[in-house]
């Protein structure tokens, strides 16, 4: 049994007597992107080029350069730039945003970071170890610490350098990496099998919701050529008609003060970040005597919801009475529907395709126009059917959501035993035996 001594940090505890507690400045360098006047803008991206990380890049202990996730800037820009240059080994840490999220460089040779990221370079320290200690709650205990400082949402690259770390002998260092190097890839597999059992669940709750919504659920029903392209063969029985005969706009404007404002399409953006509260899912703010009522468009449970700018898929189904943007457009049936049959199809992947194919011919290819959802061909089932429908889906979604749910929160058990496993090696609380 080796000697501990008293780290002196309580969240920290004991640590091997040899061991001994720094800050990060002291073994390695912190290196901002360029954040000046040649900071790459949006028209300054390529298709290919050398990488310009960002958060997106970070996700597990490794930095991830596929790229299907990944932006690019042309060997000029960068050869103009200032601030990191990328090599490998350095560590990634994000600054803002998802603030404290890092991984280690081990496939990209050269680029930059973006204005919210920081490179982390080792330079007496093993890469592999100071990016395993910062994936652990090391890091998460000291982020949140300054967060919940003068820092808020984000950190400078000075406060992560002033963060503790217990430093082992060299040897240590590269012995414990190994170890972990190889615990963390058996752990990671699992994690990756649930998640790959995960997406595989949603795929089939999405066919499910598009059989159901189009074909219905009579497997030997009559079928027929709806001659409707994006809908393909229906019901015999089900007819179709244009959007603006069985929908309107609502354009009535918001009068209460009891009334909340939501943002049925996007978690932020709409209402500044720090004034949301949750309620029941959806981040909203309750509006005081200050509120411009005369610019909020009502909505009723039962609505329906669409930002018209930036376009991100599907239209939402309102569980509020409220208010909302006038960004969006809101609108009800007038005819006799059940309104759960289409909060389902208006999520159906055919049908975002279809809207977004009205996107194409617009200037920013992001926004569409009311009077395309007006002219498109929808169908509509008998009133009892679309009830059956809907019945089926909410009890089949909900079945398959709470199986998703189970499987993600095995992923979270995993992976706060993987930060519990690394935090324990790193802090020498348990040895790696030979």
């Amino acid at each position: 049994m080796r000697e501990m001594k008293d780290s002196g940090i309580e969240w920290i505890g004991i640590i091997p007597s040899d061991w001994k507690i720094s800050r990060i400045k002291y073994v390695a360098t912190f290196i901002n992107g360029d954040r000046g006047a040649n900071y790459p803008s949006g028209s300054d991206l390529v298709d290919e080029g050398i990488i310009f990380l960002t958060s997106n890049n970070i996700h597990g202990t490794m930095l991830d350069c596929c790229s299907e996730i990944s932006k690019y800037i042309t060997t000029d820009r960068y050869s103009i730039l200032g601030g990191a240059k990328i090599a490998l080994g350095d560590i990634i840490y994000c600054l803002r945003g998802s603030v404290g999220n890092c991984a280690i460089n081990k496939e990209a040779t050269e680029g930059t970071v973006a204005s919210s990221l920081v490179d982390i370079r080792p330079t007496k320290i093993h890469p592999e170890y100071l990016n395993y200690i910062l994936q652990s709650p090391i890091n998460s205990v000291q982020t949140l610490a300054y967060m919940n400082g003068s820092c808020a949402a984000n950190l400078s690259a000075e406060n992560v350098a002033n963060y503790y770390f217990i430093e082992p002998p060299v040897t240590k260092q590269r012995i414990i990496s190994a170890f972990l190097d190889s615990k963390c890839s058996e752990i990671d597999s699992i994690i990756s099998d649930i998640q790959s059992q995960i997406e595989a669940l949603e795929e089939y709750k999405r066919s499910v919701i598009t059989e159901a919504v189009t074909k219905g659920l009579d497997p030997d029903v009559e079928m027929r050529d709806s001659g409707i392209e994006w809908l393909g063969f229906i019901p015999s029985t089900w007819q179709t008609r244009k959007g603006k005969y069985i929908f309107v706009q609502r354009n009535e404007r918001g009068n209460s003060i009891e009334l909340q404002l939501l943002s049925p399409t996007q978690k932020y953006g709409v209402i500044p970040q720090d004034l949301y509260e949750e309620i029941s899912g959806y981040k909203a703010v309750k509006l005081d005597e200050k509120t411009d009522y005369s610019l909020l468009k009502t909505i009723h449970k039962g609505d329906y919801c669409i930002s018209l700018r930036s376009f991100q898929g599907g239209f939402e189904y309102s569980e509020y009475e409220g208010v909302v943007s006038p960004a969006y457009q809101v609108f009800y049936p007038v005819i006799e529907v059940f309104r759960g049959y289409y909060k389902h199809l208006f999520k159906t992947q055919i049908f975002i395709d279809k809207m977004n194919s009205f996107t194409m011919s617009l200037r920013d290819g992001k926004n569409i126009a009311f009077a395309d959802f007006g002219n498109t061909y929808l169908p509509i089932p008998p009133i009892q059917e679309q009830q059956q429908i809907t019945d089926y889906l909410d009890s089949k979604c909900a079945e398959i959501d709470s199986i998703i749910a189970e499987k993600k929160q095995q992923i979270e058990t995993i992976e706060e035993y993987k930060k519990s496993l690394i935090f324990e090696y790193v802090t020498g609380k348990k040895e790696v035996q030979a």
